[in-house]
């Protein structure tokens, strides 16, 4: 076996859009860090299929806390960067996001609440005005998502929606691969190193604290630190450590398709577009480049989950590309269905209750932070700032079981609890258990 002469301080399995932001966090603390993946570049795995949506409506409020701060980390993305990068910067699009008011979220009611309790700006819109600004939708009610072999399929029920939610503060980054990019660049300039085609074959322990790690059955690398970041491998990892089995929430992989379809004739996306959630169809959108939209489900009940093994998933599209282009063309009668999919498949990485895990392990030096993907890619910033505060603490002796690490939210001046985000925790009933998170 080839053993590496280097030991670094902290060994990041994974290399997508959080595993590279936990690698520049750490950096940024003078440690030596490598972050390694499977894949032959960052960002290429599940990072690559994501819609890229940023918006700070959760179910929750530490969850919604977090992802409304991370609204002003990617404003402001240059400037938390500080590095060059010679592919170009991503670009924000904070377009706001609209999120129409049904039965199916309590007409946001609860959201709203929420909102208040952490100052999001949103504003009211009433029927007429949901339609002078996205004059591209009707208003009456299709509840509940049906299948469209249903034969009540299409056809409207006797409600019409009540109006919509508008949150100024929101959008979507077009390119999540070249984000993920951007924050190696900015990782490698703090002293960083990532090693790509690299599959971790064990989790090495010695003395009952972790050691390091084994890639491609043949080459060993020592860390004080490992931390699982392996997206919808997440899982596999774990098993590998030994630590899955003394938690009390896990994760697997779930399959999702996200379609790729020309916008409505006569309407630009790119310019009178925004980020459009709609429970009433349960599907959702944004903007792309070219005038068109990606579309995506929010997992309704009568939606079968394709729980898959992510070595062994079927990567071309289904029936549900079609099924879902079909629910947004009841709210949007002018969308066009294609006969060509075009779009993603691609893999989430989701826990028990959709909520992540950002946390350690029964096993000491080893960390997590998994369970991220479908509603994360916002929040990856925040998050390696709070994983390396959290590694941090306990490798300076703290029992963050016992006494949970709390995280400082600076651009809304406002603290939450890592605990949150505990293996150990019970599900959370408030979560919308969907991608909504």
């Amino acid at each position: 076996m080839h053993t590496t002469n280097k030991q670094y301080d902290a060994i990041i399995i994974g290399a997508g859009i959080i595993g590279a932001a936990i690698a520049l966090a750490l950096s940024r603390k003078n440690k030596s860090v490598l972050c390694v993946d499977k894949n032959p570049a960052s960002g290429y795995g599940s990072t690559s299929g994501s819609c890229a949506i940023i918006r700070p409506y959760y179910s929750t409020v530490d969850g919604s806390a977090i992802a409304y701060e991370s609204h002003f980390y990617w404003k402001e993305w240059a400037e938390f960067l500080s590095a060059d990068d010679e592919r170009g910067l991503v670009k924000y699009h904070d377009c706001g996001c609209m999120v129409m008011k049904s039965e199916q979220n309590g007409n946001l009611d609860k959201i709203i609440e929420i909102m208040d309790q952490i100052d999001v700006p949103y504003e009211h819109l009433d029927p007429e005005e949901v339609i002078k600004r996205l004059p591209i939708v009707c208003l009456d009610s299709f509840a509940p998502a049906k299948l469209p072999d249903d034969p009540n399929f299409g056809e409207a029920n006797a409600e019409v929606l009540p109006g919509a939610v508008f949150f100024p503060d929101g959008g979507y980054i077009s390119d999540p691969q070249l984000a993920t990019h951007n924050l190696q660049r900015a990782a490698e300039a703090n002293g960083a190193e990532f090693y790509f085609n690299a599959t971790v074959t064990s989790i090495e322990q010695l003395d009952g604290r972790v050691k390091g790690i084994i890639l491609n059955d043949d080459e060993s690398i020592d860390a004080v630190v490992v931390i699982n970041v392996a997206g919808p491998h997440s899982y596999k990892i774990n098993q590998l450590a030994g630590v899955e089995k003394n938690m009390n929430i896990k994760t697997r992989a779930l399959r999702h398709e996200v379609s790729h379809v020309p916008s409505p004739e006569g309407f630009d996306a790119e310019k009178q577009g925004c980020v459009f959630s709609d429970s009433d169809v349960a599907t959702y959108l944004r903007p792309e480049q070219g005038n068109y939209l990606l579309l995506g489900s929010e997992d309704p009940e009568c939606d079968t989950k394709q729980w898959v093994d992510p070595d062994d998933f079927d990567p071309n599209f289904t029936e549900q590309w079609r099924t879902q282009v079909m629910r947004m063309a009841q709210r949007i009668p002018e969308l066009g269905i294609p006969n060509q999919a075009k779009g993603v498949v691609e893999l989430y990485d989701v826990s028990d209750d959709w909520i992540p895990i950002y946390d350690k392990s029964d096993l000491p030096g080893f960390y997590m932070a998994i369970g991220t993907s479908g509603n994360q890619f916002k929040n990856a910033p925040i998050v390696g700032e709070l994983m390396a505060d959290l590694v941090m603490a306990c490798e300076a002796g703290h029992d963050h079981d016992k006494d949970p690490v709390r995280f400082r939210l600076r651009h809304i001046n406002r603290e939450v609890s890592i605990g949150f985000y505990s293996r150990l925790r019970e599900i959370n009933k408030n979560s919308s258990f969907s991608v909504l998170g």
